[in-house]
């Protein structure tokens, strides 16, 4: 081999903390801040060490635009296998029967799996249903304001959206079916981003049927637990199931279409052909196959028993946070939940869901404002959305999300000082007024040595050291 052979495959094989050590530094800030800090985002979980590994596997190096046994490239021989693999375990994750459902398992993300999932179903300008965003539905389910249409399920589709009871917090379902009989859809979409109860799918399919309208669960974030069996399976009642593979099912970040096959069907029109052409060539190219195998493995786990009490875990910690909110005498949405996560209305308070925000993350708590019911803005909504999804992949149990609220408690007291110095109802004054205030940088040393105290998922905290400020 020649000196500059040697020297180039040395380029090519150098490591991340040689090659390029800013990058390198980046990701062990990450790594600590995840550690050190307490993870209440509900969208966001902690993956397991061998989806990492898989994640970040040499199969990101192969195209292989196509399906299993159909590819517009050659060299897709292990390529079908992981991704038939994937398909197999899928199912099998959901106790799916591989006669009566199927799924695609390339999309890049749950919007990208919902719009082509919209691509199969309907003809641009058709119409849709789907939870209003300020009563926790997702963007993708036809959000817009009066003066915006803000999502693509807005702009190439018509859309008007149902939404909660102003006073008990839960879908009303009286109402959706009320506008359904004047909107006629041919679309239901199910599932939301903040909505901490489970959905009434037998109710929903009724109300799809009588206008022969599609039904569609989005059920990106309780996933995980559809497939423990700690909420109601969506399989039973709906033609298309979607999901990320994230969240509670606690995989990489990327998105599934299953899609219900009939006896019988026309297979070039069925939703089998129909979510496939969708997904590609219509929506997107080549799937990252390296995701497709992280998918893959943390489907293997979902179906373990280890999994199972993990979901059970996620649910009593959710129980064990609302109480403790609610003893401190503060409002939750619709009073409580049903799943991983929590809307915590601040209104009564007086504060936005921004500031708590803010103060929570310069105290080591991420979580993130969110639209309530009533809200007339989403920049500066009045309340936060809190999961339990992340902590539990920590170990944490009942008595420490206990704890977890009275940190929670405390940041409300801390943020209501704050505000009232302030003088001032707007961020900026808020935030100038909460600038070194001793009480949040006690809390924050409080919340790092009970958070480094847990175990972390995925890779050795022990190695990892606290960035300098």
């Amino acid at each position: 081999m020649s000196r500059a052979v040697e020297s180039y495959n040395a380029f090519l094989n150098t490591p991340l903390s040689e090659a390029d050590p800013e990058i390198a530094q980046i990701i062990e800030h990450e790594k600590y801040r995840q550690f050190a800090e307490l993870e209440l985002i509900a969208s966001e979980n902690f993956t397991s060490q061998a989806v990492m590994e898989a994640n970040g596997s040499a199969l990101t190096n192969k195209y292989s635009e196509g399906l299993p046994g159909a590819r517009y490239y050659g060299g897709n021989e292990y390529i079908d296998q992981l991704e038939s693999l994937c398909q197999k375990r899928a199912l099998e994750a959901f106790k799916l029967d591989p006669k009566e459902w199927g799924v695609n398992v390339q999309p890049y993300s749950g919007s990208t799996a919902n719009f082509a999932a919209l691509t199969a179903l309907l003809q641009p300008f058709d119409r849709l249903m789907g939870l209003d965003l300020p009563s926790g539905g997702h963007l993708t389910h036809g959000y817009q304001t009066d003066k915006k249409k803000i999502s693509s399920s807005s702009i190439y589709f018509q859309s008007m959206p149902y939404r909660v009871d102003s006073e008990t917090g839960i879908i009303d379902y009286d109402r959706l079916e009320e506008n359904a009989l004047l909107f006629r859809p041919q679309l239901l979409i199910c599932g939301a981003s903040a909505y901490p109860r489970d959905f009434d799918y037998p109710r929903l399919r009724k109300i799809a049927d009588n206008h022969s309208a599609y039904l569609l669960c989005d059920m990106a974030h309780i996933s995980g637990l559809v497939a423990a069996g700690e909420q109601e399976s969506p399989f039973k009642f709906c033609d298309i199931v979607t999901t990320t593979t994230h969240k509670t099912l606690r995989g990489p970040r990327a998105g599934l279409i299953f899609f219900r096959k009939r006896e019988g069907e026309d297979r070039k029109t069925s939703l089998e052909a129909r979510v496939n052409q969708a997904v590609f060539p219509s929506c997107q190219g080549g799937p990252h196959n390296n995701t497709i195998a992280g998918i893959a493995v943390a489907l293997k786990q979902a179906a373990s028993p280890e999994f199972v009490q993990y979901a059970k875990q996620v649910r009593a910690n959710t129980q064990a946070l609302a109480k403790t909110l609610t003893g401190h005498g503060y409002r939750l949405s619709s009073g409580g939940s049903d799943n991983h996560l929590i809307l915590w209305d601040l209104k009564p308070q007086g504060l936005t869901g921004s500031k708590i925000e803010k103060i929570c993350e310069f105290a080591n708590i991420t979580l993130n404002k969110n639209s309530v019911c009533g809200d007339k803005s989403a920049v500066t909504p009045g309340g936060v959305r809190i999961g339990t999804s992340a902590l539990t992949s920590r170990g944490f149990k009942e008595e420490d999300f206990v704890q977890v609220g009275e940190f929670l408690h405390r940041i409300v007291e801390i943020a209501d000082e704050v505000q009232k110095a302030s003088g001032s109802k707007l961020l900026k004054d808020f935030l100038a007024a909460a600038k070194g205030n001793e009480k949040i940088a006690q809390l924050q040393k409080d919340v790092e040595g009970f958070a480094t105290s847990f175990p972390m998922p995925g890779f050795d905290a022990s190695t990892l050291k606290k960035p300098e400020h």
